[in-house]
């Protein structure tokens, strides 16, 4: 937890700090505890976890940590009228807050700081005990569905809402739309936190601002969440990188509508690599955004066409063991085994991309792959439906893969 203005100015200083990611944050703040204690430390003893320029780095005071620091400060201590009476709470999460959510930490790059607006009271419905699982899911689509898209991705949402799930989605115009809408209206008092949103830009800001109002109306039922910094504008590049948090949160995926490249398939794909169940549902052979859920299906995605479907599935799944997850000790001063064990799942999900070694000029089948690479089925087929939407693999007859050349 945020303990005092110099606490929120030593996490936004490591944040910022040009050359330190969350991997190299997180060995960081083992080694030395809180961020204020990293900024005290001598150059040698940096340099014994970081590069020399990373070490110059952090002794220097980051460009614009004075009005982030304002800024963020302001935020925290306003809170933030929603229509005549309902007011939502803005939280700033730190690796070490016991309510940061216990799920991200299987994620392969979980957020330094994470910014939350809204019902941040339920945010402990987010970290499970340890013998459940996130009684959430994640809803992702195109951005231009169908209306018979739209509709199926509100319905859906409606039904799952009413059963206690929260919907989990990135605030986007279309699918993502239509998933809060209709967990908005499907929640009720027992069940709080209706949907989550998790955007790609500073909370201080809504987009696409058509949102506007879709944004408040989730700040008074459920939560707004970013890890990206206050003012931070729409970037290209942040909307797919936030899609992890996405598929962290939640139990499983839905895939409602999305073309063979799509930032929803991403989504799913990450959600195949954390182990959750991924569900589609198909649509017209004669549609384009029909055909990234009928080729997840083909890849062992569970077809769906109601929400009770999706219900019993995940109903009959087991427990994860969310107390097994890696995380940092709340006072950031134990061993360094917790850092090891951070840095471990960033690597184990890297090692995937060994399987392009793997792939020669020659096609090649399923059971030679898998017997050349090691990975599971479930890792091998996800990397394989990764490498092919990426332009990197072609799928040939007769269940053979083959390497492309980019340069051809």
């Amino acid at each position: 937890m945020i303990s005092s203005p110099e606490n929120l100015q030593a996490w936004l200083r490591l944040s910022l700090t040009p050359g330190v990611g969350n991997i190299t944050a997180r060995a960081l703040l083992q080694e030395f505890g809180q961020p204020e204690a990293i900024f005290e430390r001598s150059a040698a003893e940096l340099q014994a976890l970081v590069s020399k320029a990373i070490s110059q780095q952090l002794r220097v005071i980051p460009v614009g940590l004075e009005k982030a620091f304002e800024t963020t400060w302001q935020w925290l201590h306003n809170q933030v009228q929603i229509g005549t009476s309902q007011i939502a709470n803005a939280r700033v999460l730190t690796l070490a807050d016991a309510e940061y959510p216990s799920s991200l930490f299987l994620t392969p790059d979980p957020p330094l700081l994470l910014y939350v607006l809204g019902q941040t009271q339920h945010l402990h419905l987010l970290s499970p005990p340890p013998d459940k699982a996130p009684r959430a899911l994640a809803v992702v689509g195109s951005r231009n569905p169908t209306p018979q898209g739209r509709l199926n991705a509100h319905d859906f949402a409606v039904h799952l809402s009413q059963a206690g799930l929260t919907v989990v989605s990135g605030l986007a115009l279309g699918i993502d739309t239509a998933a809060h809408q209709g967990a908005l209206k499907g929640g009720n008092a027992h069940h709080p936190l209706h949907t989550v949103a998790v955007v790609g830009t500073g909370l201080d800001r809504v987009y696409p601002h058509q949102n506007h109002a879709l944004a408040l109306a989730i700040a008074a039922n459920g939560l707004l969440i970013s890890e990206y910094p206050l003012n931070t504008p729409p970037i290209t590049s942040n909307f797919p990188k936030r899609n992890r948090l996405i598929a962290g949160l939640s139990q499983g995926c839905l895939v409602v509508e999305a073309a063979t490249r799509s930032g929803s398939l991403i989504t799913a794909k990450q959600a195949l690599d954390l182990g959750k169940e991924v569900f589609a549902i198909p649509g017209s052979i004669h549609t384009t955004v029909s055909k990234g859920c009928h080729d997840l299906i083909k890849q062992g995605a569970k077809l769906v066409d109601c929400a009770q479907d999706i219900l019993e599935e995940l109903k009959d799944l087991p427990h994860r063991e969310w107390h097994d997850a890696p995380r940092l000790p709340s006072q950031l001063n134990d061993t360094a085994s917790t850092a090891e064990a951070l840095l471990q799942v960033s690597q184990d999900h890297k090692l995937t991309l060994k399987l392009q070694e793997h792939l020669g000029q020659d096609p090649v089948g399923l059971d030679e792959l898998q017997m050349r690479s090691g990975l599971s089925a479930s890792q091998l087929q996800a990397e394989l439906f990764q490498m092919e939407l990426n332009g990197a693999l072609g799928r040939l007859p007769g269940g053979l893969y083959q390497k492309l050349n980019p340069h051809r």
